[in-house]
């Protein structure tokens, strides 16, 4: 009775669970009818598949609560290919019915991912088919967010000849509901080489769920080069001076995200030279028509140490290290310059006469205010030429888990106790070895936009907080520490911004060998080499549960496409297994507690 009272009971709970998973799929698999006419839509975040038919015409509207957002996504669209957008498309509106804003249109015929944003109350998206009888799929993803919430390290402006970025967390698993941006734009003549190191999002056949999207121009309008996901390390090139990468992720499953890495490669043309300077080298460009037209080679030309040579390939590229190949610094009113020259070879001491011009290319970076001022001068038969260009300094800025400042910590949020001592350090990334970081100011928000109100913890180099504790000058790091801490009637939630100051160990009369400067006696000239950075938020850990999922651990999509049969097997066999355990776990409490009973009222015996 026993054993077959147990496999009814299992019997019972795999129909049950069946159902259910059942009813999770008809949930998210809708078919747009006619008959039907679309539908209200009210959940947070919802996956939904339609299926039109033939001649459709029904309408869907996203009623969101107050004092947020609504973003659509339309990860994936199979329309009639042959029919024009005029007679079969997806139009969005900006409210809750097709009279409100035309926010846009969809089709079969767009070379990008359609994403809407509504700014009022409702949303609502028509789809339209014409009499074409053939297999339509829309891919529907939307979800409610605040517009001020921002995902650290989600998206930004990538503006120098080379650099990398990643997806927020990585290598840990990316967030949820994140929509970041990168805009990488080169100096014109350029164009980008775009690597993944690597890429492990969620697998689909059409990346409908997270997703890279890669754009070849300035906008996410700019015409698609591939839309990507599951893994891999592609390679990717732009036609133009500047690329868009945008990252899409939804509420389930997390993985390690990407990391990636661009560089500029140069396009030949008229132009005869090109300089770019990043905070540890120089980058010359030289056309090989314009070394023809003097009746050059690569093999005539030098920099002050002739041992550092070019790289050759369609042009000439000098790539020149601030601290070597003979290049000379200079440290001048509380301004730091690198300089290198270009020279071309003379003709043979034996010589008389020479029909070739003397060319001299003078290359010198100047590091002023919150940037790199480039300028080139070209001297041709006493002819000078002015290129000049802006950059800024790389710096960084990462908690780290001891005062050894060895493990640094990789979680956005990061959730602390109060009182807690952190260990915050911001690193300029550079080759240069006499440079040293200067912390001028930290503040701390509760916002990332540091609106009032903020916290000091140190300023004009001074520790305003009685936990705070500033290190010494230390190279290319700033360092500090300081207690955990919390605003009162506010979020608890705290985001640190510090601006640095950039010195020379050679000046003794720089601002970061003075040290801590009270403002009362301080008179000292604007200083013309700093930045800031910026890192948060950090939150406290009894916070954690009541901030909702925060996406590292797997869930299932409302809309299940695939692995149905598996998902029962595996859940099927997992209600078995706690059953079993259940049952165990009965019968030793039984058998314990039967074998207690007995000896507490054992019976006398009578002779």
């Amino acid at each position: 009775m026993e054993v077959a009272g147990r496999l009814f009971l299992w019997t019972v709970l795999a129909a049950s669970c069946g159902a259910q998973l059942n009813s999770t799929v008809a949930e998210g698999r809708s078919k747009c009818t006619a008959s039907v006419g679309g539908a209200n839509l009210g959940e947070t975040h919802k996956a939904l598949i339609l299926q039109p038919n033939a001649d459709e015409n029904c309408t869907w509207t996203i009623e969101r609560p107050e004092n947020r957002s609504i973003r659509i996504i339309f990860s994936h669209i199979q329309l009639d290919p042959d029919g024009s957008c005029e007679s079969e498309n997806i139009e969005v509106f900006d409210g809750s019915s097709t009279d409100g804003p035309l926010l846009g249109k969809a089709c079969s015929k767009n070379d990008f991912v359609p994403v809407f944003e509504s700014s009022s109350n409702s949303l609502t998206f028509q789809i339209l088919t014409d009499w074409t009888t053939i297999q339509r799929s829309v891919f529907i993803f939307y979800y409610f967010f605040s517009p001020g919430t921002l995902v650290p390290n989600c998206g930004g402006y990538l503006q120098a000849l080379e650099g990398s970025f990643s997806s927020p967390n990585y290598p840990k698993p990316h967030p949820e509901l994140a929509y970041c941006v990168w805009h990488i734009q080169v100096e014109k003549g350029y164009k980008i080489e775009l690597k993944f190191k690597e890429l492990f999002l969620e697998m689909d056949e059409h990346c409908r769920f997270d997703f890279i999207a890669l754009y070849d121009g300035p906008s996410t309008t700019s015409g698609l080069l591939k839309q990507l996901c599951g893994r891999g390390q592609p390679t990717f090139e732009s036609s133009s001076d500047s690329m868009t990468v945008v990252l899409s992720t939804d509420y389930a499953n997390s993985y390690r995200g990407f990391s990636a890495s661009y560089t500029s490669v140069y396009i030949e043309d008229v132009n005869t030279t090109s300089l770019s300077c990043a905070s540890d080298k120089m980058r010359v460009i030289i056309s090989k028509s314009f070394l023809q037209s003097l009746n050059y080679n690569e093999n005539n030309l030098q920099l002050n140490d002739p041992t550092c040579r070019p790289s050759v390939s369609n042009v000439i590229e000098f790539s020149i290290p601030l601290h070597e190949c003979g290049t000379i610094k200079k440290i001048e009113d509380h301004t730091i310059t690198y300089t290198n020259k270009i020279s071309f070879t003379k003709a043979p001491m034996s010589a008389l006469i020479t029909r070739q011009k003397h060319l001299q290319i003078v290359v010198t970076c100047e590091m002023e205010y919150n940037s790199t001022v480039e300028i080139l001068y070209i001297t041709e038969d006493d002819i000078i030429q002015n290129e000049s260009a802006l950059g800024k300094y790389n710096t960084s800025m990462a908690l780290y888990d001891s005062s050894a400042f060895e493990n640094r910590l990789q979680d956005s949020p990061y959730y602390v106790d109060l009182n807690q001592t952190l260990f915050v350090q911001v690193t300029l990334h550079t080759l240069d070895p006499n440079l040293v970081v200067f912390l001028d100011t930290c503040q701390a928000s509760p916002t990332p936009d540091f609106a009032s109100p903020t916290y000091d913890l140190i300023s004009s180099g001074c520790s305003r907080d009685e936990t705070c504790e500033v290190y010494p000058l230390f190279g290319h790091y700033g360092r500090f520490q300081f207690n955990a801490f919390k605003f009162l009637r506010h979020m608890n939630s705290v985001y640190l911004k510090c601006k640095i100051l950039i010195c020379d160990t050679d000046d003794p009369t720089s601002r970061c060998n003075q040290g801590c400067v009270s403002r009362r006696k301080r008179d000292i000239s604007p200083y013309k080499w700093k930045t800031e950075s910026v890192i948060g938020p950090i939150r406290l850990k009894r916070d954690r549960s009541a901030s909702g999922n925060t996406g590292l651990l797997p869930q299932t999509h409302e809309a299940e496409i695939s692995n149905q049969p598996l998902s029962h097997l595996r859940l099927f066999s997992f209600m078995v297994l706690v059953l079993n355990v259940l049952v165990v776990a009965v019968a030793a409490v039984k058998y314990f507690v039967n074998q207690r009973m007995d000896h507490r009222y054992q019976k006398l015996q009578v002779y």
